[in-house]
């Protein structure tokens, strides 16, 4: 088993280019990473990267239909992969980038493993975190991403020496900066107009969901 590559990245500023490119390099070649969000750390990958798609799963004890969800560098990449509906849109405006999900109707460009064979939703994520905002824009592409929730005690994981306890033998590169907050993001549907309130987490409700 090989040690993780381990990314030391200063919070404060912009991330060094040098070492996000490193990490981005792991993933163009179909690695898993885990690094911070604006809710927990999470793992993650390119979006047509199977192998390590399958690698997150067994690393999370995931079950088939639990599905992993896209970060987009922005709103106009995510409308390449969900489709937003006016209250979807607006929402969407409202809540990112920042610590939530939202769930809407897959597109043809996101791949059918990644979604329910009945209900093509797909999460969508803008996160507000520096450095894996510029992971998904160097990147090029989606990257698929699930909190990184320790199976063995169902802590997330906040920083990475929690990370490598939990998935070292999982994962490919960690970026190691300073702690996340200690919950996952917020969950929220949109179908046509009805919003749904799928999990409360990171991300603040109180007058988001008034549209």
């Amino acid at each position: 088993m090989t040690t993780p590559l381990r990314l030391v990245i200063e919070r404060w500023g912009p991330p060094s280019p040098r070492k996000i490119a490193a990490a981005v390099e792991v993933l163009h070649r179909g690695g898993v990473a885990a690094y911070p969000t604006d809710s927990i750390y999470a793992l993650g990958c390119a979006i047509e990267a199977r192998e390590a798609i399958e690698r997150i799963y067994r690393a999370k004890g995931m079950k088939k239909n639990q599905r992993l969800a896209l970060i987009c560098p922005d709103l106009s990449t995510a409308s390449e992969f969900g489709m937003f509906s006016q209250t979807a849109f607006r929402l969407a405006q409202r809540i990112f980038p920042g610590p939530y999900t939202l769930v809407v109707p897959a597109t043809r460009s996101v791949p059918r493993t990644l979604t329910d064979s009945k209900r093509r939703t797909v999460g969508i994520r803008v996160t507000s975190h520096p450095i894996a905002q510029a992971l998904a824009q160097g990147l090029g592409r989606p990257l698929l991403t699930s909190s990184a929730i320790a199976p063995a005690t169902g802590e997330p994981c906040r920083d990475a020496d929690e990370i490598l306890e939990a998935f070292a033998k999982h994962i490919d590169v960690v970026i190691d900066t300073e702690q996340t907050p200690a919950a996952p993001s917020t969950v929220i549907e949109v179908d046509g107009d009805n919003i749904t309130l799928i999990r409360e987490g990171q991300g603040a409700i109180a007058g988001v969901l008034d549209l």
